[in-house]
């Protein structure tokens, strides 16, 4: 197994649609394994194949949950459903969401409380199950990787203008910048 470097926003990866993953193979299963190398070499709970490079329909997950589903999964051309996405304006203390490539930033979002995965395993087994409130915001992020998006494309105007300008600070947005687990700082200071 290997740790990747995750790239940061402004990779093309990251804000492109991934291709559906074709062949349930011994490259598929490394792929799976080296993303749950470096999921947890980041202190993450949820990494997407675009993430590190990887412009394949394919993300892993590692979250305890009051869903019964196990703590830590893959899921591999997986679809989703989910609840109406409230209105209201999320709040900042209990709705911020970060993400490894957009690191040591949180932005408070808006999710649906609610979401149901299908798809399938490294071994091409069918997936489904539904999940809720933290578990099924992670989902919700991750499964956007695969359509090219980031939790920061999703902010309300004032939260966007906010990270926005953090991106401009950092000088990312750019093709090329990486991020090392392991060996950088961890910038969520875990």
């Amino acid at each position: 197994m290997t740790v990747h470097p995750i790239v940061i926003s402004g990779e093309p990866v990251l804000h492109r649609r991934a291709l559906p993953v074709e062949s349930f193979d011994d490259g598929l299963r490394t792929l799976i394994a080296d993303m749950f190398e470096t999921m947890d070499a980041a202190n993450g709970v949820g990494l997407a194949a675009p993430q590190i490079g990887v412009g394949l329909r394919v993300f892993v997950y590692g979250m305890e949950n009051d869903d019964d589903v196990a703590p830590r999964g893959v899921l591999v051309n997986p679809t989703l459903v989910t609840s109406k996405v409230p209105g209201s304006a999320p709040d900042p203390d209990d709705e911020s969401e970060g993400c490894l490539s957009v690191p040591g930033e949180a932005f408070p979002l808006k999710r649906a409380e609610w979401a149901r995965i299908t798809g399938f395993d490294g071994d091409g087994a069918a997936v489904e199950f539904e999940a809720t409130g933290w578990f099924a915001r992670c989902l919700q992020h991750e499964y956007d990787h695969l359509d090219g998006k980031l939790y920061v494309d999703r902010l309300d105007a004032r939260q966007s203008r906010k990270a926005r300008k953090s991106v401009k600070n950092h000088g990312w947005g750019v093709p090329g910048l990486t991020w090392m687990p392991g060996v950088d700082p961890d910038p969520f200071g875990h």
